[in-house]
């Protein structure tokens, strides 16, 4: 048998392609056992069989050009088993990265369905909350336009990906402005904090606790209605504000095109 392949053969019978072996040949990774010096034509042999092998098994581990290069010329065993650890420990940290996006996935379907399976939409309810972690920013919201930038200005101060806060994002009115029925003055803007590990000092919590609550179709626009008939029920319950209102739109128009199908909640942490 040959001992002797041309580099259209070589990537054939390794499932790569000429371009790549021509690449490996530039940089050093893997030269030719011979070039004819007449037509330039490169040649390999089964000797080089298993160093493309190992090339494309580190390659597959996540290794770069340069560290394999590095490891073909020690051939060390303490330097390839460092190679392995800080490749597994690269691995782990990406796991634990897809772990934590899964995790933002599954809250954002539960958070969907749960709102979709609300029976009674414009109608006021008491509830209660567990103490949740938020990402807030203090500052007048009286416009769309505001809000984007508010929530930008959030994003960069707290180092937090747009990815972490999908469907995430809320606002509060202050318990003042309530009171003055100034219902479409924010005073913040806020982003539920799903990792525990954020590190940011406007990082914040919302209290448990008691909330009147109402769900309406719509969105922030559609709210000042929703707002008289939930502060009408906290009056006739012999219900006490205690804080600012929450409000967010779980359904807007970058989840459905259709406006019948925007969902909106507002809280207000109450106390008898």
């Amino acid at each position: 048998m040959k001992n002797q392949f041309s580099i259209g053969e070589m990537a054939k019978l390794h499932n790569t392609t000429i371009k790549t072996l021509r690449y490996y040949d530039e940089i050093g990774l893997l030269k030719p056992i011979q070039i004819d010096k007449n037509n330039g034509y490169r040649y390999y042999s089964t000797e080089q069989f298993e160093q493309l092998n190992t090339i494309h098994y580190l390659k597959g581990l996540g290794f770069s050009l340069k560290e394999i290069g590095e490891h073909l010329v020690q051939r060390d065993i303490e330097s390839f088993l460092d190679l392995l650890e800080k490749q597994k420990e690269l691995s782990e940290n990406k796991i634990k990265e897809l772990e934590r996006v899964n995790r933002k996935f599954q809250n954002r379907i539960n958070d969907i369905k749960h709102a979709r399976r609300i029976a009674e939409l414009g109608v006021a309810s008491v509830e209660h909350f567990k103490e949740r972690k938020i990402v807030r920013l203090m500052g007048k919201i009286s416009s769309e336009p505001e809000l984007e930038v508010s929530l930008r200005q959030l994003e960069n101060m707290s180092n937090m990906k747009a990815s972490a806060f999908i469907g995430g994002v809320g606002l509060t009115v202050s318990l003042n402005s309530i009171k003055e029925s100034k219902f479409d003055e924010y005073n913040s803007i806020f982003i539920l904090a799903e990792e525990e590990d954020i590190k940011s000092p406007l990082v914040t919590k919302l209290r448990e606790g008691t909330y009147a609550c109402i769900y309406y179709k719509g969105s922030h626009n559609d709210s000042l209605q929703y707002y008289m008939i939930l502060l009408n029920f906290i009056q006739e319950n012999g219900l006490q504000m205690i804080g600012d209102a929450i409000e967010r739109t779980i359904i807007n128009q970058y989840v459905s095109k259709r406006k019948e199908d925007y969902l909106t909640e507002i809280q207000i942490p109450v106390k008898y």
